[in-house]
């Protein structure tokens, strides 16, 4: 057990969280947008609640809870850990204040220093899974602060910016042509092979077939998905799911979540900016990109297309971003390879979220992260421009219903070959 380097990431993990909020004032932290998404408070408040009550209650001996009734408060879904606050209400808990939350992460972090610095070998190997599964968790809602804060942001007649904007934003261009690379098919492997962290969603790694295909090298820009739009693409119910055009006629739906077209502009966690053709449209829905693809003469991949593609054609680790890198995906940039894999947009497949054939939920409690919600969902590939540096991989799944849009997610078209 490397205790050293265990808390090393403990501490960056959780400063992470902390520099997130540090720009918010307490009324930012405390107001939740709609039933999706949850307040900045409560995220910083969920996953200290994780830790003590996965990791420290049942492993570090003599742990005194900070407040029992944060047990009700700030449990998720854990059905096996009790009742909790209605999600869609998580707004209406002006107390704790966001001070008290802050002392309770500062609770529950001197517990965890303690433990992984001197607690007993055993136990602390008992709980080691447990911990990086909190580390992890805590990065998946760090991304889930920014997109929330920026669904909150854009319902502010004032359009507040998260940060003020940045005098070096890239430039108004068009992103380089696609080109398509070409995937010979055949048996394949995908699912997590071993080594590091997955989630149990990921596993067990198996073999698909394969038909030969293409995939584009690079996501759709705003740029070709505006072309979408003035050829008549949210009033054309060919080019639409049966669902996707109930979606469209239902919410009046004219273009991607946060543009303004008449301006042309959208809401970004800087405030209003122009539209950049070149970077990859993004805040999709499964409807909009599958309606895109349609459009384009295209399809969207699946997901085993989308991992097997990886493994063949390697995107380039992701660096460590500065704060402002991870608020807008960033324009692209022609080079070899798949482009912006992991560091831009999740990108729909049509996948439905499913198990792997093999499955096993993780015993106890955290059995249901993954496995109770593989009905009704979609798969995304990839990562994006809020996802935490080193956070994502190949075999990563991620998964929304098809209305959802809030993420920071566009698409990839791809297509049989021949």
């Amino acid at each position: 057990m490397d205790r050293p380097r265990l808390l090393r990431r403990l501490q960056a993990v959780r400063a992470h969280s902390l520099t997130l909020a540090q720009p918010l004032s307490a009324e930012d932290c405390a107001l939740q947008s709609m039933p999706d998404a949850s307040p900045v408070k409560w995220h910083l408040a969920h996953t200290s609640w994780f830790f003590e009550t996965l990791v420290l209650g049942p492993h570090s001996p003599g742990y005194r809870v900070f407040d029992a009734r944060f047990a009700y408060l700030f449990n998720s879904y854990y059905e096996a850990l009790g009742p909790r606050h209605p999600r869609p209400q998580r707004g209406m808990l002006a107390r704790p204040a966001l001070a008290e939350v802050m002392a309770y992460r500062r609770h529950v972090d001197a517990a965890l220093h303690e433990f992984i610095e001197a607690g007993d070998e055993g136990a602390l190997a008992g709980a080691a899974t447990l911990i990086e599964l909190g580390l992890q968790h805590e990065q998946q809602h760090q991304e889930l602060i920014l997109t929330d804060l920026k669904h909150l942001l854009s319902l502010n007649p004032l359009q507040p910016a998260y940060l003020a904007p940045d005098p070096a934003a890239p430039a108004v261009g068009a992103a380089p042509p696609v080109r398509w690379l070409e995937f010979e098919g055949g048996l394949a492997e995908i699912g997590h092979g071993g080594g590091g962290f997955a989630f149990d969603n990921e596993t067990p790694r198996h073999r698909v077939w394969l038909q030969p295909w293409q995939l584009a090298n690079r996501p759709v820009s705003c740029g070709e998905y505006w072309a979408f739009i003035d050829d008549g693409g949210y009033r054309r119910p060919e080019l639409w799911l049966s669902d996707g055009w109930a979606w469209v006629q239902a919410q009046g739906a004219t273009a991607p979540l946060y543009w303004q077209p008449e301006s042309g502009t959208q809401f970004t966690l800087f405030g209003p900016r122009p539209i950049n053709p070149a970077e990859p449209v993004c805040h999709l829905n499964l409807y909009e990109a599958a309606a895109y693809a349609q459009w384009a003469g295209a399809r969207l991949p699946t997901e085993a297309e989308w991992e097997a593609a990886l493994q063949m054609q390697p995107a380039a680790a992701a660096s460590a971003k500065s704060l402002r890198e991870h608020l807008h995906p960033a324009p692209i940039v022609d080079g070899p390879g798949l482009l912006q894999a992991d560091a831009a947009v999740w990108q729909w497949t049509r996948s439905a979220y499913e198990p792997y054939p093999g499955f096993r939920p993780l015993a106890g409690a955290v059995g249901e992260y993954n496995g109770k919600f593989m009905v009704n969902q979609s798969v995304l590939r990839g990562g994006s421009c809020a996802s935490p540096a080193g956070h994502v991989r190949p075999s990563y799944r991620n998964f929304f219903p098809a209305p959802a849009r809030w993420q920071f997610t566009g698409l990839r078209l791809a297509r049989d070959a021949g």
